[in-house]
Parts: structure tokens; C-alpha cells; sequence
């Protein structure tokens, strides 16, 4: 058998899927490859470079005032690669110029990391490897 194998696609929950459609089309500067309704949830995913597919999901039972917290049990972020810090700078510009809050880029030993939240306080980091 191979190594266990990378990630094909990430689905998050949201509480107001045209909502966080409009701020992921915003992001990732394009509309999305899939926008379907499934029957149990309606959903519309974005392919980033790579070939992952990164997915919205809205489900009829979704409590409309949930927000993702890193506290319970479960995911704490979503990070996406970038080759180097000066990719990290060119993504806080873009996210300044958008008007997405962001930490800033804060620097470690292990690399160099740009977080910030969608609508529903769902944690992505774009993530620099060190000395890049």
C-alpha cells in the first residue's frame, strides 16, 4: 500500500452559504467548480492550485447563530501553502485590500503564518516553510 494520501477537498459548514460564497468568490478571485444542492445540504467548492478542492457546505439544521470556535473538539484551522514569506506579504495586501481582518504575518522557527477568518469565524492560515 502507498503513504497515506494528501487531501482531496475540505467541506466547511456555514450558517449563510450565499453569503460566504460571495466573500470565498472574493478571495479566491474566482466562482466556484461545483455549486449543487445534494438533497441533505447544498454546496459549492472552489479548485485551488493542486488540484484540492476547498468546499462550502450549508445544512438546513445548521444552528443561523453558530460560529466556529478552535476551543471544542475538532478542527482548529485550515492552512494553505505558500512557497515563501513574500507570498505571505503579497496575501496580507490582498487581505488588507479586501477588508478581511488578518493577524498579521507572524514569524517562528518552523515558518511564517498570515491568519485570518471567514463569516463564520472558520480559522485559515496561509503558511510560508522557514527561511523561504
Amino acid at each position: 500500500m502507498a503513504g497515506f494520501p494528501g487531501f482531496a477537498h475540505v467541506a466547511l459548514t456555514v450558517t449563510d452559504l450565499e453569503r460566504s460564497a460571495a466573500w470565498y468568490k472574493r478571495l479566491l478571485g474566482a466562482d466556484p467548480v461545483l455549486d449543487e444542492d445534494t438533497g441533505p445540504f447544498y454546496h459549492k467548492a472552489w479548485l485551488l492550485d493542486g488540484g484540492t478542492l476547498l468546499a462550502i457546505h450549508g445544512h438546513k439544521s445548521t444552528d443561523q447563530d453558530d460560529r466556529f470556535n478552535e476551543f471544542r473538539v475538532g478542527l482548529d484551522h485550515v492552512g494553505f501553502a505558500v512557497s515563501s514569506r513574500k507570498d505571505l506579504e503579497s496575501w496580507e495586501k490582498k487581505l488588507n485590500d479586501l477588508g478581511i481582518a488578518n493577524g498579521g504575518i507572524v514569524d517562528a522557527h518552523y515558518g511564517s503564518g498570515l491568519s485570518f477568518r471567514d463569516p463564520d469565524n472558520n480559522a485559515l492560515e496561509l503558511f510560508a516553510p522557514p527561511n523561504s
